[in-house]
């Protein structure tokens, strides 16, 4: 079971995540979204695609673009589509 943390909440948790370049990508499902915040950031990624990102809110606590998503992966990475990895110090747990 992976668990995503910030600030002693957990943010995901899932045992069906998809790991991508040591990443764990967390299926949209077990995210608890009232701790994400859209973001206006948007970077692109050569062999995934265009990337966006949330913020990590916790108690009124903001972790700027600490989670970031592929909303449309190129082919390459269609596994991990719905799916949201975290970091800038959101610990993973494995």
């Amino acid at each position: 079971m992976a668990k995503a943390i910030w600030n002693g909440t957990t943010i995901a948790e899932s045992d069906a995540t998809v790991m991508v370049e040591g990443n764990h990508y967390f299926p949209a499902d077990s995210v608890n979204t009232e701790h994400l915040a859209e973001s206006s950031t948007h970077t692109l990624c050569p062999w995934k695609g265009k990337v966006s990102y949330f913020d990590v809110v916790v108690d009124e606590q903001v972790n700027k673009d600490a989670a970031w998503y592929y909303p449309d992966p190129k082919r390459a990475a269609e596994q991990i589509k719905g799916c949201v990895a975290f970091w800038r110090g959101v610990r993973v747990e494995a």
